[in-house]
């Protein structure tokens, strides 16, 4: 199964009024596993950037001044995105965005059944807590000292391990560590075996018990384990 993490930047919050994509950022998964492709791009977004998104992601319009445009990435990203699930942090946000890019481009949208949100899932499973990417960071013990400021490529990398955490855990490697270079040259996940303890029981009858029990199997009639363990019957 194919998923792709992402996140975006943008502008500002209200896509309907002119603010834009600046940045997008996504992370490939195959079965929960990062494979170690990614995808980011920044955007120039043809307008201003207004003081409040610049203090959330600190991208300047002189930055963006000389990136491609969205038309220019928009076939390329498509492609990366095309026919995996979307793994989003507070997706109506971004796919909003998204979907009003491809609407300019007459592209077509994002299919709502392929997006999985995860802050519906993390307030599913910690109704009244704080869900954010950062509390969730803090619940699961995830290093994210890198994420001074919102960047979607870091940020998506970020949400990679919290998904996999919402999901159960960590279940199989994930590419981090021991993996296994095939002809492409991507990480494939090695599933962690994990050894069942067994802890012998101590015997509970005493001589006496089990020689009785013995006497009183002695005087069974053709019993019927004889035949599972292809002992002789008793005439």
């Amino acid at each position: 199964m194919r998923e792709i993490v992402l996140d975006t930047e943008t502008t500002g919050v209200e896509p309907l009024k002119g603010d834009r994509i600046v940045e997008i950022g996504c992370v490939e998964l195959v079965n929960h596993c990062p494979t170690g492709r990614n995808y980011h791009v920044y955007i120039n977004p043809e307008r201003n950037m207004p003081d409040g998104a610049f203090r959330v992601h600190g991208l300047s319009e002189a930055f963006l001044s000389d990136k491609p445009v969205f038309a220019a990435v928009a076939a390329e990203f498509a492609a990366f995105i095309a026919d995996a699930r979307l793994v989003i942090h507070n997706a109506a946000f971004d796919v909003g965005f998204i979907n009003m890019e491809f609407g300019r481009l007459g592209l077509p949208p994002i299919v709502p059944a392929l997006v999985v949100d995860t802050l519906a899932m993390a307030r599913r499973k910690h109704p009244g807590a704080s869900n954010s990417l950062d509390a969730l960071c803090a619940r699961y013990g995830i290093d994210n000292s890198r994420r001074t400021k919102h960047g979607a490529l870091l940020d998506s990398e970020i949400l990679a391990e919290v998904y996999i955490e919402l999901i159960g855990g960590k279940q199989t490697s994930l590419g981090l560590g021991t993996a296994v270079a095939g002809r492409s040259g991507v990480g494939v996940a090695v599933a962690i075996e994990r050894p069942v303890r067994q802890r012998p029981l101590a015997a509970r009858l005493t001589p006496e018990e089990r020689a009785a029990h013995e006497v009183f199997v002695a005087k069974l009639k053709g019993p019927l384990w004889h035949g599972y363990f292809g002992l002789p019957e008793e005439a």
